[in-house]
């Protein structure tokens, strides 16, 4: 792999313009990139083209004249260097099946979705390199960190991780993406990267509960630092590195999620505080929280392997069998008294 960036010569395509997907497509181009972006509702591609603006998901955010949106998938993958797919998780598979057919020998993917499949328990960059075949593993890559799309979108400063599992690959995704507001590190843990970007959304969705009870912050600390540990005990049981969750995909995304007013998985788990139910808060959004969904795999992935998420198991019990926030809350702290680090570190 012996890619440079050019910013004149660098083909790249972004697929998915939600919020995130917007966000970074305007990123590149603020760099100068020329991209074409796949945009899943012809009114949002109309938008954009005549208003330069993404007013459902990324509203009072001007985009740049060199995004090209487009709904023709071909178009936008076909004879990249650099794909970027940021759908929601649920998404994936179909549209690595769509793109397939269109992706060029040699091309780098890239994903910043987040989440874990409910059926298969694969994060995305397996479900892409499984699609997409062809190409060899190191060819896949994935951003992750602590940003909120608006934030990024407005210059805020961010710094994330960029991984795969060959550093000339993650090297390539750090430079393309690097800019002077948006500090881009690199390791060489996918998995890693991937289960803490998707756990932490599980966890929002407990803070998001807590802060919706107003219980105080003492139990929100806890909760974090507790579900932290959870991320730990599943996250090393598929290989992770506990470095990788001490970092930005891990523990920094994690308290940015849980205490941001702008996470979605934290406002849908507040709402659940306050009483209202899921199918009425979900009906009420156009955007996706992913941790809805990861709830479910998280959970039924960590009865297969056998490890115990006391919190995200809570989250599960309250999103899809009913249970009650109060009830919630004594279990967890009357479970049986224990070492703090069981089940994190060999004993």
């Amino acid at each position: 792999m012996n890619k440079k960036v050019d910013v004149a010569k660098t083909r790249v395509g972004v697929v998915g313009a939600g919020s995130w997907g917007t966000a970074l497509a305007k990123l590149l181009a603020d760099k100068g990139f020329i991209l074409d972006l796949w945009v899943f509702e012809s009114e949002i591609r109309e938008q954009i083209e005549k208003e330069r603006e993404n007013k459902v998901f990324l509203p009072d955010v001007i985009l740049p004249d060199n995004i090209i949106p487009s709904n023709n998938l071909e178009t936008v993958v076909k004879e990249k260097d650099l794909v970027l797919v940021v759908v929601p998780s649920h998404c994936m598979r179909d549209i690595a099946d769509q793109m397939k057919n269109f992706i060029s020998p040699g091309t780098i993917i890239a994903t910043a979705s987040k989440g874990i499949e409910n059926k298969t328990h694969m994060v995305m960059t397996q479900i892409l390199a499984e699609k997409i075949d062809f190409l060899p593993k190191e060819n896949f890559a994935v951003l992750s960190g602590p940003s909120f799309a608006k934030e990024v979108a407005n210059k805020v400063p961010t710094v994330v991780a960029a991984s795969s599992i060959s550093r000339q690959v993650s090297d390539y995704v750090q430079k393309i993406f690097s800019c002077p507001t948006f500090r881009v590190y690199v390791n060489d843990d996918p998995i890693g990267t991937q289960i803490g970007g998707a756990m932490k959304n599980v966890v929002a969705i407990a803070a998001g509960i807590c802060d919706g009870m107003q219980m105080g912050l003492n139990p929100r600390a806890a909760l974090i630092t507790r579900g932290l540990t959870e991320m730990n005990r599943l996250g090393t049981k598929l290989g992770a590195d506990p470095l990788t969750l001490a970092g930005l995909a891990g523990v920094g995304d994690l308290l940015l999620t849980c205490t941001g007013a702008l996470s979605r998985n934290y406002t849908l788990g507040r709402q659940i505080g306050e009483g209202k139910k899921l199918d009425d808060i979900i009906s009420e959004m156009r955007m996706v929280a992913e941790g809805v969904k990861t709830t479910r795999s998280v959970y039924n992935l960590s009865k297969k392997l056998g490890v115990d998420l006391p919190i995200c198991n809570e989250v599960y019990f309250v999103l899809f069998e009913g249970r009650s926030v109060k009830g919630t809350v004594q279990r967890l702290m009357n479970r049986s008294l224990k070492h703090e680090l069981d089940g994190v570190v060999d004993s």
